[in-house]
């Protein structure tokens, strides 16, 4: 699955030229918590979120330092937050370093950048230009869209239920298990290794039951003994 798959394409941008008032107004008014800036040319130069607009003159809430701190920060510093939270021109507000991804990026490696990098949603690029955006939500709905479609489908036989649940051990290197100890009947997994902790037992059981067309797991596994 890929970003195209699950991104939002109506996506409500503002111009560069925007005021703080005006980005406020349609966050606000759009009940949305942040919007892309683009320029001229339909590119993302920056976002402004819910956070960027936090500390704010208006509202008596710009950032203030105890004075031992301030002591200690540059000028250059200092005059950048009197910026961001003084200015009525979005271009001083918005954040303008922006993490972006293509159509073609897998929607595992958008949950990673999501998640690595503390944010809550991504511009989709083509050719440099705004096509959509996939946020934390789109992620979810996509997963519960997922398992929906799991459920509903046709049960796989028993062979291929076990070709992939090994074949999916196989890929992990805490999982050792001899494809001898693998059975499937009728749906049910069953499952007859030993296992070192109890994390590994569960994450087995787990692998088992996220394979499409699994009834059941039923655990027959042992600790190894010291």
């Amino acid at each position: 699955m890929r970003a195209i798959d699950v991104m939002t394409n109506a996506v409500i941008t503002v111009h560069e030229d925007a005021t703080v008032s005006e980005v406020a107004k349609l966050l606000a008014i759009n009940g949305i918590s942040a919007v892309p800036v683009v320029d001229n040319d339909s590119r993302v130069i920056g976002m402004v979120s819910e956070g960027d607009l936090l500390h704010r003159a208006e509202t008596g809430t710009e950032r203030r330092r105890p004075w031992w701190l301030e002591m200690v920060s540059s000028t250059n510093e200092l005059a950048g937050e009197y910026i961001r939270s003084h200015s009525g021109n979005i271009k001083d507000v918005m954040t303008r370093d922006v993490l972006s991804v293509t159509e073609d990026t897998p929607v595992a490696d958008i949950a990673v950048l999501l998640e690595t990098n503390r944010i809550k949603r991504v511009p989709v690029l083509r050719d440099g230009k705004l096509v959509g955006i996939v946020s934390r939500a789109n992620l979810v709905r996509a997963l519960a869209m997922t398992i929906s479609e799991a459920a509903g489908g046709a049960e796989a036989d028993d062979r291929s239920i076990r070709d992939k649940l090994l074949a999916e051990l196989k890929g992990q290197n805490w999982a050792e298990v001899s494809p001898a100890n693998v059975t499937v009947k009728d749906g049910v997994v069953h499952l007859w290794s030993s296992y070192l902790s109890e994390r590994e037992r569960r994450a087995l059981v787990v692998a088992a039951e996220s394979i499409p067309g699994v009834r059941r797991v039923e655990d027959h596994m042992r600790p190894v003994r010291a």
